[in-house]
């Protein structure tokens, strides 16, 4: 085997590992999703990043690009509104607010401001009424939970020298609250059923009172 060849075979073998090593990319919001949070902090938030509430809406999905409209609403009262375009494919992630979906425990995507990010774990967690399957990962500064279906942040853990910042999902068009733990159609479904049941023992009980 010549030089060139063996080299050939090394670069390709890299470049194999490479493809391996960054997850698949799946764009798990759409447009018209939206979700709230609240941002809560122990000690003083910098100037400019004193946000108490935040919402972001799907404006539009094209292939690996999500254009999104966020609102911040700061501790004075004040809100501005901005709309970017992420792209999940090159990392622009801006603060990793929506990331690939259904990735696992193991699976990396790239953040071209923190570089290749981990997914640590996944377990189930509640968010917004819910239970939810939840990635999360762990950087030099937060610690993130992204819902693993859509790949949206659901909760986001960030210190700093002089404070610490909680960012929660406070209400989401998403997903719908469970009730009694359920899905909001199983529920239903099951009152439906219980009663129909009830009118029909009763409607038996009354025909064979009569007989």
């Amino acid at each position: 085997m010549n030089r060139k060849v063996g080299l050939a075979i090394v670069m390709l073998i890299i470049l194999i590992g490479v493809g391996d090593a960054l997850a698949e990319i799946s764009v798990g919001a759409k447009k018209g999703d939206w979700i709230e949070y609240q941002v809560a902090y122990t000690g003083t938030p910098t100037a400019g990043h004193d946000v108490t509430w935040a919402r972001m809406e799907i404006k539009d999905v094209q292939g690996k690009s999500v254009s999104v409209g966020i609102t911040v609403e700061y501790s004075n009262g004040t809100q501005e509104e901005v709309t970017t375009t992420l792209n999940l494919e090159t990392g622009q992630l801006g603060d990793d607010f929506i990331i690939p979906a259904n990735l696992n425990s193991g699976d990396t995507f790239f953040d071209k401001n923190a570089g290749n990010i981990t997914i640590s774990g996944v377990e189930e967690r509640t968010y917004a009424g819910a239970t939810r399957t939840v990635m999360h990962a762990v950087t030099s500064e937060t610690t993130y939970y992204w819902d693993q279906a859509t790949g949206v942040l659901v909760e986001g853990i960030s210190r700093f020298p002089d404070y610490t910042m909680n960012t929660l999902v406070d209400q989401t068009n998403m997903w719908q609250p469970q009730l009694l733990g359920l899905d909001p159609t199983v529920f239903y479904t099951l009152v439906i059923g219980a009663i129909v049941l009830i009118v029909v023992v009763l409607a038996f009980l009354i025909v064979r009172r009569k007989k």
